[in-house]
């Protein structure tokens, strides 16, 4: 400190101005003490009168030595754990599950949410219920809060790549098929190539993934087709044919194919509306001039299949979701006619610079085959619209 004669090998923490008003502390020294770390230990609040007194959740240290009397302001600023915090309580509507994402105590998120509500001097965060939601002032932090992790997460890739080495994080949406039949492997080939890229998978439908892209919120989703917006670059990915499912019967095992008609003779367990494959299935029936008749609608394509094997009636699946299940004899599988395919495509944000994470997660994606359709398509590493024409809004 000034006046110390202490070597500039021995650092410490100088204020540059005081703030008016603001709380005054000493600054400590660093390696000082024999085996220190050279890690500022803490700051001391010294009062009117002189006295010095620890700050609270802080290690306690000799503030008496006269080289610890320089002062500086207290600067308030926001943390990004905190942010980070505000950002999955929003994101979540509750900071229990908020909590459970973050690996953190309930406690804890009430604590860095009300740490940046002192901050900035108003409410952040409204509770109705059970559910949370941002204020304006909250919204208005968070916006340019997700504005500086998407500055720090391209200078983490810049400096990745300067290294030689492909780092950083990739935030990927995708509904439950692929992300239990079709990713597991790419992805585990994905994280031994790039041990160092930080992988977030996030699933819903494909509504919700195509939002969360527009959002910012995921760097790329993997929805069926079609998506459409101004915004989007949506490239086709893979084809997934469905099948009718029936129990294993023998009768179903004789029968080769079923039309729109016939199949909508018998009760059906039908994906729930407002889904993207529920919206294909039902254009099929309505092109074969046929109005399904279903007795049960559900979510779970593994519900699904289980109310299929007990009886319950028929269904319209994914091909590759009942292969285990077609080879164990507990269903089975009957082709359509004509035949019912959707189209899987990868959506991103069509102004949002692919860098080196998402490059390589796209080549990944480019080198998976289309599942009996010949070889995946061409993924362009830059932003480029769809290509058969560009998307509405």
């Amino acid at each position: 400190m000034g006046g110390s004669g202490r070597p500039p090998s021995s650092p410490s923490l100088v204020a540059s101005r005081e703030t008016r008003g603001a709380p005054r502390f000493g600054a400590a020294s660093m390696g000082e003490r024999p085996g220190a770390s050279g890690i500022l230990d803490v700051l001391i609040s010294r009062s009117s009168s002189g006295q010095c007194r620890r700050l609270a959740l802080m290690s306690p240290m000799n503030c008496g030595n006269a080289n610890h009397e320089e002062y500086f302001g207290a600067i308030v600023e926001f943390t990004l754990a905190h942010l980070r915090t505000l950002q999955a309580v929003a994101a979540l509507g509750s900071f229990s599950r908020a909590a459970e994402r973050l690996h953190l105590s309930q406690p804890a998120v009430s604590l860095h949410v009300g740490h940046l509500e002192r901050t900035a001097g108003q409410p952040l965060v409204e509770r109705v219920g059970k559910r949370a939601f941002l204020t304006p002032a909250g919204d208005a932090l968070l916006a340019h809060a997700e504005r500086a992790f998407g500055e720090l997460e391209a200078a983490r890739q810049a400096l990745a790549r300067l290294r030689g080495t492909v780092a950083g994080r990739l935030r990927l949406g995708t509904g439950a098929t692929a992300s239990i039949y079709l990713l597991p492997s790419l992805l585990r080939r994905f994280r031994r190539r790039h041990p160092d890229v930080d992988l977030e998978v996030v699933t819903g439908n494909a509504a919700d993934m195509v939002a969360a892209v527009l959002q910012n919120r995921l760097d790329v989703a993997i929805a069926t087709l079609p998506v459409r917006g101004r915004l989007l670059s949506v490239t086709p990915w893979l084809t997934d044919r469905l099948v009718a499912i029936a129990p294993a019967e023998q009768a179903w095992r004789k029968t080769r194919a079923l039309s729109p008609a016939a199949l909508a003779r018998h009760p059906l367990i039908l994906y729930e509306r407002g889904g993207t494959i529920r919206t294909v299935i039902d254009r099929w029936f309505r092109a074969g001039g046929a109005v399904p008749r279903a007795a049960m609608e559900l979510g779970n394509a593994e519900a699904i299949k289980k109310l299929v094997a007990a009886g319950l009636g028929l269904s319209v699946s994914s091909e590759v979701t009942v292969r285990a299940e077609v080879g164990a004899r507990r269903l089975v599988a009957i082709p359509l006619e004509p035949p019912l395919v959707r189209q899987l495509g990868i959506v991103r944000r069509r102004d949002k610079p692919a860098g080196p994470v998402l490059d390589a997660f796209l080549a990944a994606l480019a080198g998976t085959p289309r599942r009996g359709s010949g070889s995946a398509p061409k993924i362009p590493r830059r932003a480029a619209g769809p290509p058969h024409g560009r998307a509405e809004g």
